[in-house]
Formats: C-alpha cells, structure tokens, sequence
C-alpha cells in the first residue's frame, strides 16, 4: 500500500481499538479525508484481522526541519504539539504540508531572565518576561503569532524563571484568550509553582524525587495534566550517569495516574543544537508508550494516552478516536497492542486525514 492522494477505501476485516477494548474484525471506510459509513464504490482492502488505531499525538515535539511531519507520519504519529519554536518561518511552512503528520504550535515560549533556557541565542529578545506587567503584550503577540496554545517555562523559585506573579498574569491573559498554557516543569519546586498559578498541562516529570502525595492530591483535585516525556527523562538520566533517578520518575508517573490525573504521552523529539538528549522524531512514541506500562499504566491506557486523551485536552475534536465524520488519521497494525503495547511498532499502513503514508523502515 502507499500513495499520495486520498482514496475511498473499505477496508474490511479490521478489528477497532475503541479505547477500551480491540473489537470483533468489521469494516472502516476512508472517505476522502474523513471516516464515511457508505462503502459503495470503494477499494476493498482486507485487512485479515489487522488492528486498526486512531493516528497517534506526541503531545511534546521540537520541530527543527521541514523533513519531520513526514518522520512523524511514517512512524504512526499523525499529530504533533510543538512545544516552543523561534523558526516562524519553519513552523509556518510545516503546517503548509499536506498528506504528513498535521502539528499545533505554542510558537515562541515565555521564559524567565536567567534561567537555562535564556541562554539560547536569540531568546532573550523575544521570550523573557520581565513582570507581570509584560504578560498582556506577550500573550496578544502569540495570538497574534498564531499560536495554538501558550507555553511558559517555569523553574524552582530561585532557579531564573519567570516569578509567580508574572506567571499567574500570563496564565490569567491566556486563559480570557480561551488558550491553555502548557509549562515546563522538570523539578519539584516547579510543579509546586505551576499548580499555583493554575497551569493547564505540566510537561516533563522530575527525577531523583518522587512527587509528594499532598502535591499528587493537589494537582488531581485541580484538573492538571501532565505530559511526563519519560523517553526525555530516561535519556538524560543515562547521559548523566544518574539511572536511579529516572526510577523515581517512573514512580510519580504511576502515582499520578493512580490518583486520576490525566497522563499524555509526549516525548520531547528534537534535533535542537545544545539539548542534551535528541529522541527521534516518531519513533521515540513507541518506545515513551512502552514506558508509561512499565510507569504501570495498563497497554489501553497508554494507547489512549497517544490517541483520545490529547485530542480531548488540547480540543483537537476531529481526531482520537475512530468514528464516522473523525478525520482519518488512522494506523493499521500487525497485532493487538492491547495485549502487548509493542505491538504499536507492527505497522502495516498510516493514513494521514486519509492520504496513506509510507511506513518507516526503523520502528
């Protein structure tokens, strides 16, 4: 299979993932760019059995070249939520491109002064708040932008981000925008300061320490949301030569869930110069699912972790789940990834808003 256009197809004898379970073999048509329901004049395609899952959402990617959408694509990641990016011009032309992975972008993020990431050339002049009184410009100039979403880069107190009241000014502007604000946290004290200021989704997970219960409890009764990028997580810790630590990632992961707070999957894939670990465009979202099982998420929710959950909480509502009218972002596997989440690596054919891709050859 492959091709560059879309095609009516049935394809016949696919068992449905449906978020619960994986169903008994039925048929699903790929109208133009959406799911239909009438198979009259299609291609028949018979999957023999094959599971058939939603295209799947890295709710953390860094897009540095215009190649990416299509390495998202050829692994089954159909959707990427970019997560802070200078290159206007680049993120413009990605989404530009037709019959690859689509993306959603924070565009440029807001930083503090003197926190690591304001040591990035270039940042500096666009992206430090310097108090509060900066938020309502900074937030209309990423509307402005088009950003989908705003993204703040919080740290410990102390440690050079922007200060509480700088960041509940920004989440207070984004959120009279109808805009959800998404923050790096990587610390402790930087989940603290996020659930302060009312931060939608937190990404990354802390290492070295395990999340308090009060914090859990906190953030579970808040409706926080977290973006863990384990696959970031443990590729620093083994760069760093501190594997334990990622241990107790692994830890606050399984006890967020636990406690009910939604967990995305996101992986942090870059090829940005200066980062310190690059987890490969596509590829890496098979590896952060199999992690989230090993965090102790059961194989269904962490394929809803890369599918329903991060179209439902970033309000992607055309896509997620597989039904009719939902834009065809769709992955045809070669076994059950309910009964074994590395399943999810068994591609046997992507459709991107219905227009098939070709499957990578490293999965």
């Amino acid at each position: 299979m492959g091709g560059n256009v879309n095609r009516k197809i049935a394809l016949r004898n696919v068992r449905v993932f449906d978020g619960t379970k994986v169903g008994a073999p039925a048929t699903v048509v790929i109208d133009g760019s959406v799911i239909g329901v009438d198979a009259t004049g299609a291609e028949v395609v018979d999957a023999d059995g094959a599971v058939l899952v939603p295209g799947f959402i890295d709710a953390h990617v860094h897009l540095d070249e215009l190649n990416v959408l299509n390495q998202l694509a050829a692994h089954g990641v159909t959707t990427g939520l970019e997560m802070g990016s200078l290159q206007s011009e680049l993120i413009a032309a990605l989404r530009a491109q037709t019959g690859v992975a689509t993306l959603r972008s924070a565009g440029v993020p807001i930083i503090g002064s003197a926190g690591v990431h304001a040591q990035v050339p270039g940042v500096a002049d666009v992206a430090v708040i310097r108090g509060p009184e900066d938020a309502e410009a900074m937030v209309a100039q990423r509307v402005a932008d088009g950003s989908d979403y705003i993204k703040l880069i919080l740290e410990a107190p102390g440690e050079g981000g922007p200060d509480a009241r700088s960041a509940k000014a920004v989440v207070a502007e984004a959120h009279a925008r109808n805009l959800l604000v998404i923050a790096h946290t990587s610390t402790p004290g930087a989940y603290t300061l996020a659930v302060d200021c009312g931060v939608d989704i937190l990404t990354h997970i802390p290492m070295g320490a395990v999340l308090s219960d009060g914090e859990i409890e906190r953030m579970a009764a808040g409706g926080h949301i977290v973006v863990p990028t384990l696959t970031m997580m443990e590729g620093c810790a083994e760069l760093f030569g501190v594997a334990p630590a990622f241990a107790a990632a692994l830890t606050s992961v399984g006890a967020l869930h636990a406690a009910g707070v939604p967990i995305l999957a996101g992986t942090d894939a870059n090829r940005t110069p200066g980062v310190p670990f690059h987890p490969e465009p596509g590829r890496s979202l098979h590896h952060e699912l199999e992690l989230l099982v090993r965090a102790g998420l059961s194989t269904i929710d962490a394929l809803n972790a890369a599918t329903a959950l991060p179209a439902r909480h970033f309000g992607l509502t055309d896509r997620g789940v597989i039904a009719p009218g939902m834009r065809a972002d769709l992955v045809l596997l070669d076994g059950d990834p309910v009964a074994d989440i590395r399943a999810t690596r068994a591609i046997r054919g992507i459709w991107c808003g219905g227009v098939e891709h070709p499957v990578a050859d490293d999965l």
